[in-house]
């Protein structure tokens, strides 16, 4: 959580960290601010100390509503800055990012730097910015950075937008399988009422307007896969391919907050109509191991058990995993499920590559998503909800949804 953050500086050993540009879409200056509307704006947090938001003159009101202290970036008059340095719009920002940290008491030791900023920009203003200030150590982090650290413990707040964005994520579901099972069909292809043939890219067009008109957005799309695609866990569906009875249809949605803020991940496969022994028995076995995970999960466990109990029961089902083959492309082919907030993957991490930190300790948001993959067999099947470790240790769904796999269409 973000009351972590200082100890993870220290643990890190980083006397402030810095994160520029935007508020939304960028999960870093959204993580602090709360998502405000700030095009552009830098937030500078020293260890032990509050954080100072710097934003421009049409943004102030914004800013103030994050409740954080404020400074103008107007004070630092760029028109001057330019004619200090000969009218080099590079060095005139580099002067202004030293003016503020020094304003700031930060002109030695270790920054941290985050935020989604274009990487040739980065390495030209931070770079100067270094030579300017040699005092002051100025440092990248891949991968587990402290911010997803933090992150991978959720506040009261955030899992309430959580299930905020998941309650509309159920409803967007709900109205897509009231949509299909309402065609009527010509043989075995869903029809519209000109007399063409439903397509996928219809219905992500209508998923996509059921989402903006209830506040949430798509920035990562949504896989919609049927029959072959679906055996493809990262298909996200042929536009043109037409809605067919009897063919697995793998639902996988993951919208977020309007502003780019909390996701919710949600998958479903269905199949339109009917469905065959052969999907019916891949259905059965998805399901099995969904519901012994399901059962199985406590708090402070280790993750990657998660992952293992998966595979073992998958192959004594009979499927291929990547347990006994890291490289098959069929049967259980993934992780069983990932972290989830700002960023679609976060920590803890369910798989075999899960350390020791991957734990479910309260306060974690994961997903929980068992699949098998059979493209040359034209079917996929994978079940997903996003799970809440609570503060007592008990499990919550925070958006349910049934787990049937047969929709019944109301015009047969």
């Amino acid at each position: 959580m973000k009351s972590d953050l200082d100890q993870l500086m220290q643990d890190y050993e980083l006397d402030a960290i810095l994160i520029t540009w935007p508020a939304q879409h960028n999960p870093a200056m959204f993580y602090l601010t709360g998502g405000v509307h700030l095009t552009n704006a830098d937030l500078v947090k020293k260890r032990g100390s509050e954080p100072v938001l710097f934003h421009y003159p049409m943004e102030r009101d914004e800013a103030a509503r994050t409740g954080m202290a404020t400074r103008n970036l107007g004070e630092y008059k760029m028109g001057e800055l330019l004619r200090q340095t000969n009218g080099n719009p590079l060095q005139a920002d580099i002067l202004r990012y030293q003016k503020m940290l020094t304003d700031v008491g930060l002109t030695e030791g270790r920054l941290g730097l985050y935020g989604k900023i274009d990487a040739g920009e980065a390495y030209s203003v931070f770079s100067g910015l270094q030579e300017a200030l040699p005092g002051l150590t100025i440092l990248g982090q891949m991968g587990d950075s402290i911010l997803l650290q933090a992150m991978a413990t959720k506040s009261e707040d955030e899992i309430e937008r959580m299930r905020r964005i998941g309650r509309t994520t159920i409803e967007v579901v709900s109205l897509v399988a009231d949509f299909l099972t309402g065609h009527a069909t010509r043989g075995e292809i869903l029809i519209k009422e000109n007399g063409s043939p439903l397509t996928i890219g219809d219905v992500k067009n209508k998923i996509n307007l059921w989402l903006a008109e209830r506040g949430a957005e798509n920035p990562e799309g949504t896989i919609f896969a049927i029959g072959r695609d679906a055996g493809v866990p990262h298909s996200s569906g042929n536009p043109q391919d037409y809605l067919r009875l009897g063919q697995t249809i793998i639902f996988d949605i993951f919208p977020c907050e309007a502003g780019g803020g909390y996701y919710y991940d949600f998958t479903r496969t269905w199949c339109l109509g009917y469905a065959t022994d052969e999907v019916q028995k891949i259905y059965a076995d998805v399901l099995a191991v969904y519901k012994q995970v399901m059962s199985d999960l406590k708090a402070d466990s280790l993750c990657r058990e998660y992952q293992k109990l998966a595979c073992e029961i998958f192959e004594d089902l009979g499927h291929p995993t990547i347990q006994g083959n890291p490289q098959t492309e069929n049967g259980y082919v993934h992780s069983l499920g990932h972290g989830l907030g700002l960023h679609i993957h976060e920590y803890p991490r369910i798989s075999m590559a899960a350390g020791i930190e991957d734990r479910l300790v309260p306060g974690s948001v994961v997903t929980i998503e068992p699949g098998l993959y059979y493209p040359e067999r034209g079917l996929g099947v994978r079940l997903e909800d996003t799970v809440w470790v609570r503060p007592d240790g008990q499990m919550e769904i925070l958006a349910e949804y049934p787990l049937d796999l047969v929709l019944p269409m109301r015009s047969i």
